[in-house]
């Protein structure tokens, strides 16, 4: 029997913290009986702390981590994922700007492939953030040498094998799909729906989602490159 881990990072989310724990509970029930919503707080001011203890405290689902101070999302999702007991683990954002329902959509293919990588089919975030989205995957693409579409979606969806694999630095968060690669294991993309936030800003401006990650792509090109690959050659007469 499946048992999936729901992992999402908060920062000063307060206005949809309730809402996302709902949400992801009503489309979890339809399909397990076994699950757990890790939510990371990563050092939120807002109100957020306090409302994620009063929800674990009601929900024995609801797992919480806080963090003393802002670490960004590589770091929330590095907990989170040391955190979850599910064989499948999803990320998903608490500004629920992508829908649970959705998980749905990504589960068939996690039979052939190890991880899927949702891919945005709409986007409603404004041009420019299309625009930078749209730069910043194009330019990773090809420094790193892979084809992923749209690695900043948030909802991904991971074996547990894949997590265990990770060993992640600040950034890395925007690679996880070529890392999984690199560490052998099949990575498909598939379409998602995409909505506007209700509540909340957006914690990346154009100029990060276009410049930070480059010198991260970088790292991950070297580490591609420089991965020990060989095969031990077989001999009948050690059996």
């Amino acid at each position: 029997m499946n048992r999936i881990s729901v992992i999402a990072p908060v920062y000063n989310e307060k206005e949809n913290i309730v809402r996302f724990i709902k949400k992801v509970e009503e489309s979890l029930k339809k399909g397990f009986t076994s699950y757990e919503i890790i939510m990371v707080d990563d050092g939120s001011t807002d109100g957020s702390h306090e409302i994620l203890d009063k929800e674990a405290c009601r929900n024995g689902h609801v797992k919480v981590l806080h963090f003393t101070k802002n670490n960004g999302q590589t770091a929330a999702l590095a907990a989170g994922f040391k955190a979850a007991t599910g064989n499948l683990v999803v990320t998903m954002d608490s500004d629920l700007q992508t829908t649970p329902e959705d998980i749905y959509t990504l589960l068939p293919y996690i039979d052939k492939y190890d991880m899927v990588n949702g891919k945005r089919e709409t986007r409603e975030d404004g041009l420019k953030r299309k625009f930078s989205s749209w730069v910043g995957n194009t330019v990773r693409n090809l420094i790193t040498g892979d084809n992923i579409q749209d690695t900043g979606c948030p909802l991904k969806l991971f074996k547990k094998e894949v997590i265990d694999s990770y060993y992640l630095y600040e950034g890395m968060h925007r690679f996880l799909p070529t890392l999984a690669k690199i560490n052998g294991f099949k990575v498909i993309e598939i379409p998602v729906r995409h909505y506007d936030r209700k509540f909340g800003t957006s914690k990346y401006g154009v100029l990060n989602r276009l410049f930070k990650g480059l010198k991260d792509a970088f790292a991950v090109r070297w580490i591609k490159r420089r991965k020990l690959k060989y095969v031990i050659e077989r001999n009948d007469n050690n059996d």
